[in-house]
């Protein structure tokens, strides 16, 4: 079989995730590997696409290896995506797969967007392997490879293959039309609209101008496509220590003092190949000069889409999980599928809610889940990324369980004193009264402050 590694790393030939697929090919002599280093050649691809044509028309696998960047594939990768579909390749009836690594934080999402576009192009789509960044160092991760080696050649040559999910239905998509008047202005809060609004999309244009109009604050628009991105996030942990980009194109300050200044967030994109146009991604990417620190943590967010959202549960999850991981409150999301003037409205009051009750949430398992993958990361890794660590104590963002010594005694002494046959007696269906009693305190406190109030 031809198998076509499409190395996305911004590594090449460094990247720890193609060195899985080296180890297959060490292994599996009876095939035929090509890798091409695509991440590392993507901005010649986008002058010359010619040699990468001719790799992907007689490939019978494309095997896609990339590390996880920001909940989905780096920047590279998405680029790649819209290249191939620009150029017309005929992929249709080649088989697909993909490795990544990462510390699993969010690889669900990054593994569902790859295999979206891969659907869209009509391949047969074979589940990836999802490894942690280690795992080929050792015995049992090695085993594992192998193992999902063995499976991606049996689903090819039985033809087992991922059924395509439903996507939206072919309609004409109407054009939006400003219907909000504005109402006026207050410098109080600085609001930023961050976008990468094309010159000739006119719904997201439209939508923009509307949701500027119904809000009572003076905001500003950043376009992404109007920043001089030197390129993608190199993963080269330059800025590990200092905070800084090794690229001289001023990002992370632009950044600090543009955008993250604000006192809400509000993100414009359409949809297009199941996320947005590549530009987003590559400021996602770049982002990684704050490391793995929720500086923003507080503020609102809010979301205007063009597209269709209803049909996109990846996009969907990755909108939430930022918001959640971030410690952001998401004020919610307004497109243009149905009653976008009334949505928008809707979305501007609630986003002036948020700021004057400065709400907050607790984080849901998107949340906590993601900000555990990371604080075991970070601190792990503390001796390298000493910025993130530096934040990670002053935040106490170090909870981790055994530091609970006082809980953990309270439990030892309360499983010790049920597990006496004389008190399992007295306390026979008396545990949950034990247990509600501190509740019920709180709420007739409430009860009695309201009380006292009138």
């Amino acid at each position: 079989m031809n198998i076509l590694v499409l190395n996305a790393s911004p590594k090449g030939k460094n990247s720890t995730t193609v060195h899985t697929a080296l180890y297959l090919q060490a292994l599996h002599p009876e095939h035929t590997f090509t890798f091409v280093p695509v991440g590392q050649r993507i901005k010649s691809y986008e002058k010359d696409f010619a040699p990468l044509r001719a790799e992907l028309e007689k490939a019978d696998l494309l095997l896609f290896t990339y590390p996880v960047y920001t909940f989905i594939a780096p920047y590279q990768l998405h680029r790649l995506i819209e290249l191939i579909k620009e150029n017309g390749v005929e992929l249709a009836g080649k088989f697909a797969s993909q490795i990544t690594t990462s510390k699993h934080f969010y690889d669900v999402t990054a593994h569902r967007y790859v295999e979206e576009n891969c659907f869209d192009l009509g391949m047969k789509v074979v589940r990836g392997l999802s490894a942690d960044m280690d795992d080929l160092l050792t015995e049992q991760g090695q085993r594992e490879a192998r193992a999902f080696f063995e499976q991606l050649i049996f689903s090819c040559t039985h033809g087992l293959f991922a059924v395509p999910p439903v996507h939206a239905p072919e309609r004409t998509k109407e054009v939006y039309r400003p219907a909000l008047p504005s109402v006026p202005k207050s410098r109080s809060k600085d609001v930023v609209i961050v976008t990468n609004c094309a010159p000739n999309d006119e719904n997201l244009q439209n939508m923009i101008a509307d949701f500027r109009a119904a809000l009572p604050y003076e905001s500003r628009v950043v376009n992404l496509r109007e920043f001089p991105f030197s390129g993608g996030c190199l993963g080269c942990f330059g800025c590990a220590v200092t905070g800084k980009c090794v690229y001289k194109d001023g990002f992370d300050e632009f950044l600090r003092t543009k955008i993250q200044s604000a006192d809400a967030f509000v993100y414009a994109f359409t949809i297009s190949d199941h996320y947005t146009h590549s530009s987003f991604k590559c400021y996602d990417d770049r982002q990684f000069c704050n490391g793995h620190r929720t500086v923003t943590h507080g503020t609102p967010i809010a979301y205007l889409i063009s597209g269709e959202y209803q049909y996109e549960s990846n996009l969907r999850m990755i909108v939430e999980g930022r918001s959640e991981v971030g410690g952001n409150y998401l004020c919610g999301v307004a497109t243009d599928e149905g009653n976008t003037a009334a949505d928008i409205r809707t979305l501007a009051d609630s986003l002036v809610f948020a700021l004057e009750k400065k709400l907050s949430r607790p984080a849901n398992f998107y949340g906590v889940g993601g900000m555990k993958i990371f604080r075991d990361l970070i601190y792990i890794m503390q001796g390298m990324m000493k910025a993130d660590h530096k934040f990670y104590k002053e935040h106490g963002i170090y909870d981790f369980p055994q530091k609970q010594k006082k809980r953990i005694l309270q439990m030892k002494l309360v499983g010790a004193l049920i597990s006496i046959p004389s008190v399992q007696k007295k306390m026979k269906g008396q545990m949950n009264q034990y247990i509600i009693g501190p509740y019920q305190k709180v709420v007739e406190q409430a009860a009695n402050s309201r009380k006292t109030s009138e």
